[in-house]
Formats: structure tokens, C-alpha cells, sequence
């Protein structure tokens, strides 16, 4: 089993910065150019070469992108992306700093570590085979897996892709998995879960709507609930708000948050009062929730999942009244 994301359409987890910012398309873009031109590199390469390659493929018409390097913030991009390469371990810094390049005062020596480079690519197909037009048909076809021709195989296929599930998604819903996907993880939940649960010291949670594979040691966690600071703070309000009250539209989702900034504003950060910030306050709110699976975004509402019942509150009890 080699790993991909268990739904390619799913944006909730997108890879981030060193300050935690999420990736936008120009980053991702220069992540795949940079890969692309490494697999042409020698064994070794400098910051400010891969930059002018990258550059360079990046003014091919028919890539639609737009990539100078002119500014600060288009060094920064490259940067970033030059940083997740040593983090996977693609490269190996040298000698050299990145603020350096950054500065326009010096440049960087790395060590190209072509096993790492030739393991990220994790498709079933050579990109070269993809004679699909569309993005999303081109991605479907490079993940596309071979259909199954046995019970044995078919059986095969359906305990990786729960796998790849339970691992990669913090909740699997039973509504959300096809009636095959369904009837395997009935007969075999318990031998699926005790393997991952021995592999990875991951700790099952089964509850009559799914299963979650929880992190104790909090080492797999990409996004984490609950959290300190206005945010982490903000997102457990919403969340409990949610809990009780299943569908809510974002109009009373919004006032709820204005309302929870006025009455903690002297803990939260600055600004929070400010007309307007409740939009940036509940737009990190939803986004932590939704890439959580315990909330559902629909057309002008937040839907609350069947997991976000642990945060309901019951009503105080006071002794002796």
C-alpha cells in the first residue's frame, strides 16, 4: 500500500509553511516544477539554479502560470517549497541559508537524494501515459487503481482503501462508504483496526456512526481540537454551538462569534470587536471543523456531524437546589 489521499477532491488538509499558511496554487505549482526539474538535476544543485530552471519552465504557454521572481514574496513561495523538499528529506542542505537567498545575498548548496525523489510520485501510472484533457479526468487516471477480477483481489482492494482511510481521515462515516465498502468493514472491522492499531499505536474509537483512529501521542495530528490562543478558542465555541443544534445558517453562525469576541475580548487577541473580524474568526473556525469531519459545509449553512456531539454541554447541575 503506498500512500495517497483517500479522496483527491478533498482540500481540508492542504500542505503548509513553516508558519502553518496554508499552500495556495502558486506554491503547489512550483512544488511539482521543482520536482519535475530535480528529476533532470546532478547530484548536486544551488538555490538560485533551480530557481532559473523552474523559472524557466514556468514560462511555457500552455501552464497558464505566472512566476517571476521579482518580488519578495515570489522568492518566499520558492523558498517555502525548497524547505518542505528538506523536510521529506528530498534535499540536503550543503552549505548556505535560504534567507540568504531571500536577501539577494548569498545562495545555497544542496545534495539531491534521488530514492526520496523517485518515492514521492505515487500514482499507478507514469504521467506520460494520461491522454485525459481535463484536470480532473488527468488525476483521476494517474491514481486510478486496476479493477479487481477476483473475491480474493476484490477483497484485497477493499481492505486497502479502508485502510488508507482510517489512517488518513480523522472520521469514517458508515453513510459515507458504498454498501461493499460497508459490508467488508462489518464482518472484518476488528482484524483491519488491531493492524493499524499495532502498526501505528493509533486507538480506536467506534461509536454506532463510524470510527475515528485516535492520536494519543499526538504525533500524526495535522490539525488539532482543542487548541489555546483566539482561534483554538473560537473553533470550540462554534463547535459546541453546532453540537446541539445540527444545521445552522453562517448569518446566525457570524453573530454568535460577534457576540463571543465582545464577551471574551479581554483574552482573545486584538482586533477581535473590530467590524468584520468575525468573518476571519469563523472562516478558521469552519475550515478546522470541516477538515475534522465534524462539520458539513452546504449552501449558506454549516451542518453539524454526527462527531461533534462530544462537544455538547449539558446544562449546569447545582447541588442542593
Amino acid at each position: 500500500m503506498f500512500k495517497t489521499a483517500s479522496d483527491p477532491r478533498d482540500g481540508t488538509h492542504p500542505a503548509r509553511g513553516k508558519a502553518a499558511e496554508p499552500y495556495g496554487r502558486r506554491r503547489y505549482v512550483l512544488l511539482c516544477l521543482a520536482l519535475a526539474m530535480l528529476e533532470r538535476a546532478d547530484a548536486q544543485t544551488t538555490l538560485g539554479r533551480l530557481a532559473e530552471e523552474v523559472l524557466a519552465a514556468a514560462a511555457e504557454p500552455e501552464l497558464d502560470f505566472v512566476f517571476t521572481l521579482d518580488s519578495r514574496a515570489e522568492r518566499a513561495d520558492l523558498v517555502a517549497v525548497v524547505r518542505m523538499l528538506l523536510d521529506w528529506g528530498v534535499l540536503r542542505r550543503v552549505a548556505g541559508d535560504e534567507e540568504a537567498y531571500l536577501s539577494a545575498t548569498g545562495d545555497v548548496l544542496y545534495d539531491v537524494r534521488r530514492p526520496v525523489l523517485a518515492a514521492l510520485l505515487t500514482g499507478t501510472r507514469g504521467p506520460s501515459t494520461i491522454t485525459a484533457d481535463s484536470f480532473e479526468e488527468r488525476l483521476a487516471e494517474l491514481i486510478a487503481e486496476p479493477v479487481a477480477d477476483t473475491d480474493d483481489l476484490r477483497n484485497q482492494a477493499l481492505r486497502r482503501g479502508l485502510t488508507r482511510r482510517l489512517l488518513e481521515d480523522p472520521v469514517i462515516y458508515y453513510a459515507d462508504l458504498d454498501e461493499a465498502e460497508r459490508a467488508y468493514l462489518a464482518s472484518q472491522r476488528h482484524a483491519v483496526v488491531r493492524r493499524i492499531e499495532e502498526a501505528t499505536g493509533l486507538v480506536a474509537e467506534v461509536r454506532a456512526e463510524g470510527i475515528a483512529m485516535v492520536d494519543p501521542d499526538d504525533e500524526l495530528t495535522d490539525v488539532r481540537m482543542p487548541e489555546q490562543r483566539t482561534d483554538g478558542h473560537v473553533t470550540l465555541l462554534v463547535a459546541e454551538h453546532l453540537a446541539t443544534r445540527g444545521e445552522v445558517p453562517l448569518e446566525e453562525l457570524r453573530a454568535f462569534v460577534q457576540e463571543a469576541a465582545r464577551a471574551h475580548a479581554s483574552f482573545w487577541r486584538r482586533g477581535v470587536t473590530e467590524p468584520g473580524a468575525e468573518d476571519g474568526l469563523l472562516s478558521t473556525a469552519l475550515a478546522k471543523l470541516t477538515a475534522l469531519r465534524l462539520v458539513r459545509l452546504e449552501e449558506g449553512s454549516a451542518v453539524g456531524l454526527p462527531a461533534i456531539a462530544r462537544y455538547a454541554l449539558d446544562e449546569p447541575v447545582i447541588k442542593g437546589q
